[in-house]
């Protein structure tokens, strides 16, 4: 449960999802760090089962590792889930990050919690860390409510926001990127059109990319110049779903037949742009960009041509 054996020990909570994996193998492959990773309907053999949600069990927990930074990357990130239980959003994505932030604070810890484009309502991007946010939905909410939460329990905290996110999937369906790619298979081999939004711009941003980032924080801290109050990473392209949807095609050498939706098609309302501004981070040399074309062939790369057809059947 607990990788190296230096001074400087990382609570790594969320370690089993789209974005902590890839955490997870950064900090495990290129640092020295003691790690103890988290999780908690994915707990395994190299981690420590935890409910973020239990006030108790996370104090006792890091009042027992004493660690010196906390990475806090479980939350409830689907915004159709926090539209429709905002109770479970609010213990996810705020509640738990008060909990943390008042422990860490009594231990010593710096905390790294992880927010989202979406505390924004896309109307004047980019968007600095200190422009007023306006969130359409709630999930934009329990986010910026978390981050407050976090920042008002303790000094000693950064929040990274963060734009649309992919990478190494165990599921399609983990990120917004990888969940078009059934749609897009069944197109190309059943010639089923696939509708794609074609109005709100993303910034498709990858997990590894965002893992060295979270490294470079840590380095900081370790080295007594941690980083406090928010800052921004992204991803440089911005894409529609319908674009993406295209080089998703382009990568599977499909024949796709892949519509464009000109206007806004989800439940939840979503913004039209949130590109965040990431001259912070930029300033401080912190941060790699993969091209989207480089990290989305290296994640289709990863799953067998067979599970592919299996989507569309």
């Amino acid at each position: 449960m607990t990788i190296g054996n230096s001074d400087f020990k990382v609570i790594l909570i969320g370690a089993s999802g789209l974005l902590g994996r890839a955490v997870s193998s950064e900090l495990t492959e290129q640092t020295r760090w003691q790690v103890v990773r988290t999780a908690f309907r994915h707990a395994d053999a190299n981690s420590v089962k935890l409910d973020i949600r239990d006030k108790e069990a996370v104090r006792t927990f890091i009042f027992e590792q004493e660690p010196d930074a906390i990475v806090v990357a479980a939350a409830e990130r689907r915004p159709d889930v926090c539209e429709n239980d905002p109770s479970l959003a609010k213990a996810l994505n705020v509640d738990a990050l008060e909990f943390i932030g008042a422990a860490a604070n009594e231990t010593g810890a710096w905390v790294l919690s992880i927010s989202t484009d979406y505390v924004f309502d896309g109307t004047q991007p980019p968007y600095r860390p200190d422009d007023a946010p306006n969130p359409l939905n709630a999930y934009g909410r329990s986010k910026l409510d978390g981050e407050r939460a976090l920042m008002q329990s303790i000094a000693r905290s950064c929040v990274l926001r963060l734009p649309l996110l992919y990478g190494p999937v165990t599921d399609w369906s983990e990120s917004a990127v990888t969940s078009l790619v059934p749609a897009i298979v069944k197109s190309g081999v059943d010639n089923v059109p696939a509708i794609m939004d074609a109005w709100a711009t993303r910034y498709p941003t990858f997990t590894p990319d965002v893992a060295i980032v979270i490294r470079q924080l840590l380095e900081r801290c370790e080295s007594a110049k941690a980083v406090k109050g928010v800052v921004h990473w992204s991803g440089n392209e911005s894409m529609t779903k319908f674009d993406i949807a295209g080089c998703i095609a382009r990568v599977l050498r499909l024949d796709a037949k892949i519509h464009c939706q000109q206007t806004p098609a989800d439940a939840t309302p979503r913004p039209k742009d949130c590109h965040l501004a990431s001259a912070a981070l930029d300033n401080m040399d912190i941060g790699r960009r993969t091209a989207f074309e480089v990290g989305i062939r290296a994640v289709l790369d990863s799953w067998p041509k067979p599970t592919v057809s299996r989507q569309t059947t």
